[in-house]
């Protein structure tokens, strides 16, 4: 149907922000059903035995998922009818602009757009007044529709004597525009809100959260003026807080319906806030990733139910667990805070190193890893939480790769990482709502280096009290005291079982690769007369013991205090308080692998010194941790 400027005139785009009001309210009602069921009725059923009881789970939780699912759709419908309002609206104010225009020279405008104007001018010859006519609207200026012009310009010739001629045509032009407009308009909206329908029956599944990820897709595409540009993405986490504590509750809602994936990443924004953005986006994330093959996508989808499932289902002695940011982009994207980091005193940030992504992996070993420091700092002080930042792409090279090209591959991750990790600080430090939190930036492995890099930028690490590098092969710094916290601040636990941060500088890299290739020959020969088992088995234990021997030849002929990555910081030259650790198995003749003693540092169950040390640090009591010598 064609929409005639009449229409347009008269439509009462108050009705349908009405409408989205009211679409608001159930929206909203949803979402405190879902609080209410998960928070309340689940909870209250953990420690319920029986059949009975955890039918009643079940049911609960699939209650509390078409709850979330209500929540978002109708928080779509929503912002689709409060951006056609917008859109309309815009569209009905030029037409009346052209319509008040038109009645002030006295033209009249036909039901059919027309606008008919009155006699005015004088005739080129009669030099009597140019009678007057009816024009209708036109697509292009009359230049471009082949009239002819002036030779000196492009401005046409005067094809009607009578002035009035050209202002109904402009004026006609106009009301065709924005009935133009209005109609796509019309037909844009139509199409979104007709993709906005549930399936029927109860049953939320990941298909229907991959439909509604693709309705959240098209609304997003049809209120990106309105929405999208009121975002302050490029503003500094503290003006975005400020943007966002300004804001009516209406204007959140709407934002948080529409972008949560773009809220919930938004550094500066509060982490209640964050968490609700990102439980939201995550769903939509699992559906649309269930719907995909590939390897990439599958791998992500089997983290990301690993993080929905845990948040689910927290024990019962655990800390809140807020997730803080998601996403598919590169290796994946995971932030998760146990315990709250806006109102806690002490807060605690760890990166995570080389072969880090959002997996399965992940979602087990490194979530555990921030649950095990904020649980053993809240032994210390209650008010503390730890986060786990996996906002970067972390290194994922074979082995053998990484020996090769440590010094430039490594370096470059941990580069792109190190502003978008100084940002996150950043935002912690503008929600925080303590007058001077104690904050502790925390690096494991490669990811040491990237929070090194972090450090070594202008200002340091915003908002930063102290560092822990943990199994570190080096910070790209010298010393301690350009990580800008000062020495003292500065905490470090190595094993000397852990080949990581035990790594060779390049000199000695030469050497453990020969005598580790040695080694390994020598062992693959002394157990091939156990068969192939047996060969490959020699080989990895004598490339081992290959490797320690190369390393002390390697360390004989050149400065060992430097890594490929600055200063060990786990040697006295460094300048950092060397905290004491277990060293753990050796690697391979002990223990499962080369890494056992890489993987312990966090861990109260294999090496209960370090994590009580990482706890003390960072509840801000760092003066009673266990010192050890330097190397």
């Amino acid at each position: 149907m064609t929409l005639t400027w009449q229409q347009l005139r008269d439509v009462k785009t108050q009705e349908f922000t009405e409408a989205a009001a009211a679409w608001a309210d159930v929206s909203t009602r949803a979402d405190a059903g879902r609080d209410r069921i998960s928070v309340g009725m689940i909870k209250s059923l953990e420690d319920q035995k029986g059949v009975s009881a955890t039918a009643a789970r079940d049911r609960l939780k699939r209650v509390d998922r078409n709850c979330d699912f209500i929540h978002t759709e109708c928080g779509l419908v929503r912002t689709t009818l409060n951006s056609l309002a917008h859109e309309l609206a815009e569209e009905q104010v030029r037409l009346k602009a052209a319509l008040e225009d038109a009645s002030a020279r006295g033209f009249t405008v036909h039901p059919d757009g027309s606008v008919q104007y009155p006699p005015g001018g004088e005739g080129f010859l009669t030099k009597e007044p140019a009678p007057g006519g009816s024009v209708r609207g036109v697509d292009k200026p009359l230049y471009l529709q082949g009239a002819p012009t002036h030779p000196l310009g492009k401005a046409p010739f005067p094809t009607n004597a009578n002035p009035n001629h050209g202002l109904a045509q402009e004026i006609a032009t106009r009301i065709l525009d924005a009935l133009k407009a209005a109609q796509d308009v019309d037909s844009r909206f139509t199409r979104a809100l007709n993709r906005l329908k549930a399936p029927e029956g109860l049953d939320v599944t990941e298909a229907t959260w991959a439909d509604a990820a693709g309705d959240a897709a098209v609304v997003r595409k049809e209120a990106g003026d309105y929405l999208r540009d009121t975002i302050p993405e490029a503003s500094s986490p503290a003006d975005r807080h400020s943007w966002w504590q300004g804001l009516s509750d209406d204007q959140r809602a709407e934002l948080l319906a529409t972008y949560p994936d773009v809220i919930g990443n938004l550094d500066g924004v509060p982490s209640e806030v964050r968490d609700e953005a990102n439980r939201d986006n995550l769903q939509l994330l699992i559906g649309k990733l269930s719907e995909q093959s590939d390897e990439k996508s599958q791998t992500q989808l089997a983290g990301m139910r690993s993080i929905d499932d845990q948040l689910r289902n927290p024990a019962p002695k655990d800390p809140p667990m807020y997730l803080l940011g998601i996403g598919d982009q590169g290796g994946g994207r995971a932030i998760v805070a146990f315990g709250n980091p806006d109102t806690s005193r002490n807060v605690s940030a760890y990166v995570p190193g080389l072969g880090t992504a959002l997996d399965a992996e992940f979602a087990r070993n490194d979530l555990k890893r921030a649950r095990d420091t904020a649980m053993g700092a809240r032994i210390h002080d209650e008010s503390s939480a730890s986060i786990v930042w996996l906002g970067y792409d972390a290194p994922q090279l074979p082995a053998a790769e990484v020996i090769d090209n440590a010094d430039v591959m490594f370096k470059e991750h941990a580069e792109k990482g190190a502003p978008a990790y100084n940002q996150f600080m950043a935002g912690i430090s503008a929600t925080n709502q303590n007058p001077d939190p104690h904050v502790t930036a925390i690096g494991h492995s490669y990811g040491s280096l990237t929070l090194g890099q972090a450090a070594l930028q202008s200002g340091g690490i915003p908002g930063v009290d102290d560092i822990v590098l943990l199994g570190s092969p080096g910070t790209g710094a010298q010393c301690a005291d350009q990580l800008g916290v000062g020495k003292e601040h500065v905490f470090v636990g190595a094993s000397d079982h852990d080949p990581v941060s035990m790594a060779p500088n390049k000199v000695e890299s030469g050497a453990m690769l020969v005598g580790a290739g040695a080694g390994a020959l020598a062992g693959g020969a002394a157990g091939s007369v156990l068969g192939p088992v047996g060969a490959a088995g020699g080989a990895l234990i004598g490339g081992a013991f290959g490797g320690v021997h190369g390393f002390l030849v390697g360390d004989a002929v050149t400065d060992d205090s430097q890594n490929y990555f600055g200063t060990d910081p786990a040697r006295k030259e460094f300048g950092a308080k060397r905290f004491l650790v277990d060293d753990g198995p050796l690697p391979v003749i002990e223990g499962s692998g080369p890494m056992d003693a890489h993987s312990n540092y966090f861990n109260p169950n294999r090496d209960r010194v370090s994590a009580d040390n990482i706890a003390l640090i960072v509840s801000g009591k760092s003066d009673a941790i266990v010192i050890e010598e330097h190397r």
